[in-house]
């Protein structure tokens, strides 16, 4: 199907001027596939480039920009210099804007450079009478609010190391992280709403960080009443404190270890350091969705997704003001996030293909009601996009006027493998090419290049500033993860290939591929033909035993509005899943559901249904926003 896909939008205007056009013409590129070129060539040139380009603030200038001597699994970057990541956050002018809220109940916050910059000083103080030193762990159980946003950047100006968490955690997966890190102290809040309701989150962090943490740090948010507890500090006790500096931090100091749930085993502590992830986020933020003062960056995300603190750094590091909302996104009415573009003049907006289809379902003038002039560029991740999804977005959104950023990284990479930049032409669910200084390839399983057309796994070829400096305390597990399936490369476990123009496609994880008949096929391509039925709206292709073909599919599928579950639909999709794609692909069966299990950040966990629909054990599951659909998975068994 990619071949035959058309360029359906290319750069005009002011894309042609934005900041990586810029930069192009400064490294000496002639376009920005030579760019794409030339910065893998020489990637410590090119990342020196860019750091000075962005006007970065040192506190000690390096004098080597990359060191692999203890090899490329543990690469160093700019390694002898010294570098705050938080205090490059807020070197802008002190009357900009910085940072804009909004909750579910309407109410609006707006907080400038400097008073932004005067809370993350007062946090950092109110931390370090607490006890808290460089190097020490700082847990981050919060709802998205601009006390996250300057607690997060308040542990890294002290030199500590800030661990966020999905605000959505029960007691056990918060209980875990703080274990694992050996936190010292929690931020947390009292609670927040969701759909409505509130959500208790003191509770749960009593819970969690009994005989852990020494001190929970409350902020307070609603009316309810909530008990103290011992060690309790409510946030208003420390923020009359004087303001901290920032500590001087070495490039490669750790300031953040993020975790990211495995289908098995306990989560992954992905370790994160202040120039690296400081250097490629600001980058990705400039030359990805342009940002720059004037600018307003909101990403659907949560503070424990690798997206909340990409937003925080995309945008803060140039300048440009986040827009943070703390609630459900289609709550009380499918249009909330359209109507808080428009109030706000929000210019970048970035999305996951879940949350568009679950839009899909309504009405469009149900779903946006009010002109999106402001909006130059609307970004998607978390998963690849299907076309339908991607064309609503492109047509109903941006007017067939707006640049798709359909991009691809993940918690380890702390970046992006893929993705266009307003300069590029793109293709209807292409992510275009290689992000700039990614030195990206396809291979097949013997771990040679595949051609054009073809199908294989994603690696990386040489390091890059953002990568992960290993799982905290799991150095083995780190290399056996990413480093042992071709030696001296970055396998990332994910499907892509490149169409007869070069134009780049991701397929799923591998990891969730089939093997039918000795054929390998990931579940988006069998997706993709079901949603063009017409009548789903989502589904997940899983794999399950078969005597005679070692695989063989089952799609779960949620029905659009109007659709009910039947044999005829069932046959349908059967039958068009084996005119498109071979008769052998034919799914074994198809299980109608009202909703699939999704994480907060709208993945759809696949190997969790298929564990629970085979009976096997799920793993961690502390990441799913909606268990109870699991219910449905047993049933269907």
């Amino acid at each position: 199907m990619e071949e035959k896909l058309p360029v359906i939008w290319k750069p005009y205007g002011d894309y042609l001027k934005s900041k990586v056009a810029e930069f192009m013409h400064k490294f000496g590129a002639k376009d920005i596939w030579d760019l794409r070129k030339k910065s893998c060539e020489d990637i410590e040139r090119f990342w020196k480039e860019v750091e000075e380009f962005l006007g970065l603030k040192w506190q000690k200038k390096y004098t080597k920009i990359l060191d692999v001597s203890q090899g490329i699994e543990w690469s160093k970057w700019f390694y002898d210099g010294k570098i705050n990541l938080a205090e490059n956050c807020l070197r802008w002018n002190k009357n900009s804007k910085a940072v804009i809220w909004e909750n579910e109940e309407g109410k609006t916050k707006t907080l400038t450079y400097g008073e932004l910059a005067e809370l993350v000083a007062k946090i950092g103080a109110g931390l370090k009478k607490l006890g808290v030193k460089k190097g020490d762990r700082v847990g981050l159980f919060m709802p998205m609010t601009p006390e996250a946003l300057a607690s997060y950047l308040a542990i890294a100006y002290i030199g500590a190391i800030v661990v966020p968490m999905f605000s959505g955690y029960g007691p056990e997966a918060v209980r875990v992280r703080l274990e694992d890190s050996e936190a010292k102290v929690l931020i947390t809040a009292d609670g927040t709403k969701r759909r409505g309701k509130f959500v208790n989150m003191k509770e749960v962090a009593d819970e969690a960080a009994k005989d852990i943490c020494e001190h929970k740090i409350v902020f307070k948010y609603t009316d309810e009443k909530i008990p103290k507890s011992k060690g309790d500090i409510y946030a208003e006790e420390i923020l009359n404190e004087k303001g901290a500096e920032p500590e001087e931090t070495e490039a490669e100091h750790t300031f953040m270890i993020i975790y990211t749930s495995g289908t098995t085993g306990k989560p992954k502590g992905a370790v994160h350091v202040h120039g690296g992830f400081l250097v490629k986020i600001a980058e990705e933020g400039a030359f990805q969705m342009d940002m720059k003062p004037g600018e307003i960056l909101f990403w659907i995300t949560d503070i424990g997704w690798i997206m909340g603190p990409w937003e925080f750094v995309a945008a803060l590091a140039n300048g440009a003001a986040v827009f943070l909302y703390d609630g459900a996104p289609d709550f009380p009415q499918p249009s909330r996030v359209f109507d808080m573009i428009s109030q706000h003049k929000i210019t970048a907006l970035g999305l996951s293909p879940t949350f568009v289809r679950s839009l899909m379902k309504f009405k469009d003038e149900d779903v946006i009601k009010k002109p999106l002039d402001s909006l130059r560029f609307v970004g998607s991740t978390g998963e690849p996009m299907n076309y339908a999804p991607y064309m609503w977005v492109f047509e109903k959104v941006g007017k067939r006027k707006i640049p798709i950023i359909n991009l691809s990284g993940g918690t380890e990479v702390a970046a992006c493998f893929l993705s266009p930049h307003p300069i590029d032409e793109i293709k209807p669910m292409s992510l275009t090419g290689p992000a700039l200084g990614m030195d990206i390839d396809i291979f097949d399983e013997d771990g040679k290049p595949v051609e054009r057309g073809k199908v294989g796994e994603l690696v990386c070829k040489k390091p890059w500033p953002g990568m992960t400096r290993g799982l905290w305390k799991s150095p083995e597990r780190y290399k056996e993860a990413y480093w042992s399936r071709f030696e001296g490369v970055w396998f990332h476990g994910d499907f892509a290939s490149q169409d007869e123009d070069g134009f780049w496609f991701l397929h799923g994880r591998s990891d969730d591929t089939l093997k039918i008949a000795g054929k390998r096929v990931g579940p988006a391509e069998i997706e993709t033909v079901v949603l063009e039925t017409g009548k789903v709206l989502e589904c997940a292709a899983i794999g399950v035993p078969d005597e005679i073909k070692g695989e063989v599919p089952v799609v779960f599928a949620v029905l659009k509005p109007g659709f009910e579950p039947s044999d005829e639909i069932k046959e349908e999709i059967k039958r068009v899943v084996a005119e498109n794609l071979g008769k052998p692909i034919t799914p074994k069966d198809v299980k109608f559901v009202s909703a699939l299990p999704k994480t907060r950040n709208a993945k759809i966990m696949r190997r969790i249904i298929r564990n629970k629909f085979l009976g096997k054990p799920l793993g961690d599951i502390s990441s799913l926003e909606n268990p109870q659909a699991l219910d449905e998975i047993e049933k269907a068994r």
